[in-house]
């Protein structure tokens, strides 16, 4: 980085990069150029996944938002919750989860959201699909949120725009994975390839 960047951090992205650095991890900032844009993150295979999510984030200088149940912003926690960032969701098979989050997109200038699409520490034969048609229904970029416990690099390391082509791009994508990233308990890696979309899987929400 040169001089003229590193003058613009501020003291907290300062301070991030310093616990990367001491920790031995390299950091990486290849996010799309625009404002608006999901972060996926994978793979997610312990708890310590969320510390170093959130470290890299603010050595980022990226202020995500991320998705829970309305119910959780409820009564006194819910300033709380909304202050950290959470986004509150209605849940049930009427309500579109997609077109939710999607509309929340078009109505900021800012905005970005991190999923993980394993939804779980366990391996999975499948991602959730729901971040793929957030963005499509949003028209913005899929950035790819990674760590590799293994080479101590973590970042954002690319970006997609979703062309409507699922296969192609979940190629694109996970041959992104298998080739960068590397949860600290690899056998628990989850499958990077959607489910099979039918009619009863079409209301398929995130968590």
């Amino acid at each position: 980085m040169d001089k003229m960047k590193e003058e613009k951090l501020s003291l907290k992205q300062r301070f991030a990069r310093f616990l990367l650095k001491a920790a031995g991890w390299k950091l990486v900032d290849e996010r799309p150029p625009e404002s608006k844009y999901l972060i996926i993150g994978a793979f997610h295979t312990t708890n310590w996944d969320l510390l170093t999510a959130l470290v890299l984030l603010t050595a980022l200088g990226i202020k995500p938002r991320w998705i829970g149940k309305e119910e959780l912003f409820r009564g006194p926690l819910g300033p709380i919750m909304r202050r950290l960032g959470g986004i509150p969701v209605k849940r049930g098979a009427r309500l579109n989860f997609v077109g939710q989050i999607a509309e929340r997109f078009k109505q900021e200038d800012e905005f970005t959201v991190v999923i993980a699409p394993e939804g779980t520490r366990k391996a999975t034969d499948h991602w959730k699909s729901g971040f793929y048609y957030i963005a499509s229904q949003a028209g913005v970029p899929i950035a790819f949120g990674f760590a590799n416990y293994k080479a101590k690099v973590c970042g954002i390391g690319g970006y997609l725009y979703p062309s409507g082509n699922v296969e192609a791009d979940m190629a694109k994508i996970r041959a992104f994975y298998e080739a960068r990233a590397r949860g600290l308990h690899p056998r628990n890696h989850g499958t990077v390839r959607l489910k099979a979309k039918t009619s009863a899987s079409k209301t398929e929400t995130q968590r």
